[in-house]
């Protein structure tokens, strides 16, 4: 996959400004987050504000209410799934190809160790040409 743009990295395609949810809050907290943010993802902070994992709203629905558990009660880390993530520096292609091995459809940007923003299907749309959100799409949806 070729980028329109050859210099664009990941920082220019992300969404600045992504809010973390602390490790110790609970889901419903998670979800009036995702709520008031307008987002379908959050990424979980632990101790010194580090990211520690990242929780879904589908993570919310599927891992804690369809499985009967009470999101007043479910803490945000105990949720949290493993970190896939990519530098603020990295290419486009880098972080297509991150999204793409690991089937992902959100991925948090970092710099220096911190959160700096989140790239969403929706930033790719507005960045991507055509053909090349068309092939990512195939790649994320199309494996079984």
């Amino acid at each position: 996959m070729t980028s329109g743009h050859p210099h664009e990295t990941a920082r220019d395609l992300m969404t600045a400004g992504a809010e973390c949810i602390d490790a110790h809050e609970t889901l419903d907290r998670a979800a009036q987050m995702m709520r008031n943010n307008d987002v379908g993802a959050l990424p979980v902070c632990g101790p010194g504000d580090r990211v520690t994992g990242i929780i879904t709203d589908r993570d919310i629905v599927v891992k804690c209410v369809a499985a009967g558990h009470d999101p007043a009660k479910l803490t945000a880390g105990e949720l949290a799934t493993g970190l896939v993530w990519v530098s603020a520096d990295a290419t486009v292609e880098e972080a297509l190809a991150r999204m793409e091995e690991n089937q992902i459809k959100r991925l948090p940007v970092m710099d220096d160790g911190r959160i700096v923003g989140m790239i969403s299907e929706a930033d790719l749309a507005k960045h991507l040409p055509d053909d090349q959100l068309v092939e990512f799409v195939h790649r994320v949806y199309a494996r079984g």
